[in-house]
């Protein structure tokens, strides 16, 4: 028997586990669950550094709140006006992040998977 803490949803449980022998082990009743015990609010998770360089003169925002579906360009890479840069999805759209205008990209500070406030600097041009 090996006894185990978890917790779901902020609450935390006691499971004691048996070990079985075999390769078919037989599905029997759940195991000895105790009831939630009160534990402190877990830790926010990390946030994610997204690559950051030299902030160009051009800052291209999210124009709405959403999450990076994708990130079309990296820094030092020519791009013209109206190239997509990012994708972001908002109110299950995906929306293109396009160029402002003809530059080079001197840092992209969003990645895949980060949440966004509208307004917040996606990346930045030169």
């Amino acid at each position: 028997m090996k006894n185990y803490k978890i917790t779901v949803n902020g609450n935390v449980y006691d499971v004691t586990v048996e070990e079985t022998t075999g390769t078919a082990a037989a599905v029997s009743a759940p195991a000895a669950v105790s009831a939630p015990v009160k534990a402190a609010a877990p830790a926010p998770a990390p946030k994610k550094e997204a690559a950051k360089g030299p902030e160009g003169s051009v800052k291209v925002t999210a124009p709405m709140p959403g999450k990076i579906l994708g990130v079309k360009v990296s820094a030092g890479q020519s791009v013209k006006k109206g190239e997509v840069l990012l994708v972001l999805e908002a109110m299950k759209m995906e929306n293109e992040i396009v160029a402002p205008s003809d530059g080079t990209v001197a840092s992209v500070q969003a990645a895949v998977g980060d949440s966004v406030e509208a307004g917040a600097t996606l990346a930045t041009l030169n």
